[in-house]
Formats: C-alpha cells, sequence, structure tokens
C-alpha cells in the first residue's frame, strides 16, 4: 500500500465544459490508491486534491459512499459532489466497497469495508495531506447508512485492521440515508438480529457527530417520521442534526438537478458553519 503512496500525481486545470456551472472549475486530477486488499479482491480509493494543494499543507477530507442496497452501486454516483467540495478546499475521497452483485457479499462486509477505509485515511493522513481530526462521511441510501454506522457500530472490523486506529467521523453528510434496520426498517430480512448494533438510529449516543441530512417526503423506503425521529435522538443526547425534507421527492431525488445543486448548496452552508471550508 505504501507503495501506491508513493506516485506521482499532477495537477491538471480542467477547462469547462461541465455542466452545472457550479462543477466548471479547477479540479486535480485524482490520486487512486488500493486501500485493502480481500483475497484476490483489491478495493479503491480515488482521491481528489484542491487545485492549491501544496506538501505539507493538511485539509479536512470528506468521504463519499455510494448508494445501491449494499447489492450494487459506483463510485461515480458522487463524483460531482467530490469535485465541488474539492475546489472548496477539501480533499474528497471516493470509495470502492464490496457489494452483493459483485463480491456476493452482506451487509455486514461493506461496513467492514466502509471502517476499513477510513480508518486508512487516518493511518496515513500525514502522506495523502489529510487532517485526520476531521473528517466528514457522506454517502447516499445504504451508502448513508455505512457513513453513519462507521460512528454507531462497534462490534463489525475487518480482522486485518488496526483497532487503535478509530473509524468514526467527525461530520455526517447524508442524503436519504437508510439509517433504521430494525424490523419496520430497511434491510431487516438481510440484517436479522444483528440490527441492534447495526443499525445507526438504535445506536445513537453522546458525542454523536454534527449531521445533515436530506430526504425527499415521498421516499418509499425511509418515512420522514423515521428521520425526525432520528433527529430528535441526536439532539437529545446534545448534538447536531439539520435535517431538510424536499415535498413529494421520491428515494434518490439528490442525483437529479435542482435538487443536486440544491442539496450541495446546504451541505456547503453546513461544512462553512463548522469552519470545514472557507
Amino acid at each position: 500500500m505504501m507503495n501506491n503512496l508513493r506516485k506521482v500525481f499532477f495537477v491538471t486545470l480542467m477547462l469547462a465544459s461541465c455542466w452545472p456551472a457550479v462543477f466548471c472549475q479547477a479540479i486535480v486530477s485524482p490520486l487512486e490508491l488500493t486501500y485493502k486488499q480481500v483475497d484476490t479482491v483489491q478495493l479503491g480509493l480515488k482521491i481528489y486534491y484542491p487545485s492549491g494543494y501544496k506538501k505539507g499543507n493538511h485539509h479536512p477530507v470528506m468521504v463519499f459512499f455510494f448508494g445501491g442496497g449494499w447489492t450494487g452501486g459506483s463510485i461515480a454516483q458522487f463524483e460531482p459532489h467530490a469535485k465541488y467540495f474539492a475546489n472548496k478546499n477539501m480533499i474528497t475521497v471516493l470509495v470502492d466497497y464490496r457489494v452483493k452483485s459483485r463480491h456476493n457479499t452482506t451487509p455486514f462486509e461493506s461496513l467492514k469495508d466502509a471502517k476499513s477505509a477510513i480508518r486508512y485515511l487516518r493511518q496515513h493522513a500525514e502522506a495523502l495531506g489529510i487532517d485526520a481530526s476531521r473528517i466528514v462521511a457522506s454517502g447516499g441510501s445504504a451508502g448513508g447508512h455505512l457513513a453513519a454506522a462507521c460512528f454507531t457500530n462497534e462490534s463489525l472490523n475487518e480482522s486485518t485492521d488496526d483497532l487503535t486506529i478509530s473509524p468514526k467521523p467527525n461530520a455526517l453528510v447524508l442524503f436519504n440515508p437508510v439509517i433504521d434496520n430494525g424490523k419496520d426498517g430497511y434491510g431487516f430480512e438481510r440484517i436479522g438480529e444483528a440490527y441492534i448494533t447495526f443499525s445507526p438510529i438504535h445506536n445513537v449516543k453522546k458525542g454523536f457527530p454534527p449531521t445533515i441530512f436530506f430526504l425527499g417526503t415521498n421516499d418509499k423506503l425511509i418515512p420522514v417520521s423515521t428521520a425526525q425521529n432520528f433527529k430528535q435522538k441526536i439532539e437529545e443526547v446534545g448534538s447536531r442534526c439539520d435535517l431538510f425534507l424536499f415535498d413529494n421527492q421520491p428515494h434518490g431525488f439528490f442525483n437529479k438537478e435542482p435538487y443536486l445543486s440544491e442539496t450541495i448548496a446546504k451541505a456547503d452552508l453546513f461544512l462553512l458553519s463548522l469552519h470545514y471550508i472557507q
């Protein structure tokens, strides 16, 4: 893995032929690393750097987990977000992880991989220019679950991970996340009684990271009442949860305009309030 960290990467300016306009700025060509190998499966990170990045700098990092029910999905889902926030002086990371369709795995392996990815970034923070005390985890749907569960779950860990390194994010940006895996929630038929530790809403505790949560009111997988309950639980332990509901929008609404830009703009203001971006 350390050989990956020695790769030389070049700054390129991508001139504006993109859309929407918020993404038409200078972008650093991404660095691609392997963060974990399980048997013959190599799992990678795609890392975007700010155009003004200099060796020795330490930037907040935003880590993205794609959605797809722990069954499918692609890191391409959050490329617009990664490019946008790289232009906001953050380091951004698209994480590949094991899913059922490609690796014949369960949601439990997906969570192990998510935790491994954050541990990898913390372990190599100095070499990668990361501020290890300011890691934002983000994701949509099942990817939102992984982002939150990296904080809430204590029991699932890869046997090869260094457990002295925390996988817990310092802030969360969640797009219609799966947060309830209980008997009336999403995924119980695959999670079973393990929901007691796997389900974020059942494991909110003191020190929960500041969170922003986006949900459409016509989401058939995540009821509005579940999001409101999650917000209440977070606030009851003294933490912050900004919940934004989008009228008549279904699951996955945030992937398309105008909601792509609207949710990114609200996430921008949230991270600004935390002093993660300027």
